[in-house]
């Protein structure tokens, strides 16, 4: 038999309110307890369930996020949050007098041919404008 939580001993392992949890249950984020009123107990998918969400709001994720995570969407990978004296390599285009544009290709997730098909468009807008 695998082993089973109540509600305080989840909230316990987890940092979280009980009215936290209640909430999470209420948005279908989790699963509602086996069982009604005291006889309610959980088991470690409860536990594994609040677990993940709670990582995922410490990243910065909504919960509506999340509750399209849940129902199959990708979880996209968050940007690393830049902190003081982390080195950035971006590289500048001269593509008219006055104006450059400046690409960091790591954010970019461009291939050097996309880059150039971009300075290219960008060069030829401006002659459209100024024409």
């Amino acid at each position: 038999m695998s082993k089973t939580f109540t509600l305080d001993d989840l909230c316990t392992l987890t940092d979280l309110p009980k009215r936290t949890v209640r909430y999470y249950m209420q948005m279908g984020l989790v699963d509602r307890p086996i069982g009604e009123t005291r006889a309610a107990h959980y088991l470690a998918t409860h536990l594994d369930q609040l677990l993940k969400v709670k990582q995922l709001t410490d990243a910065g994720i909504s919960l509506e996020r999340i509750a399209e995570i849940q129902n199959g969407e990708e979880l996209p990978v968050p940007p690393k949050a830049r902190k003081p004296g982390d080195i950035q390599v971006k590289s500048h285009v001269h593509v008219a007098p006055g104006i450059e544009l400046q690409i960091s290709p790591e954010e970019a997730d461009m291939s050097p041919e996309q880059i150039r098909a971009l300075v290219k468009a960008v060069m030829k807008t401006i002659q459209d404008i100024k024409a």
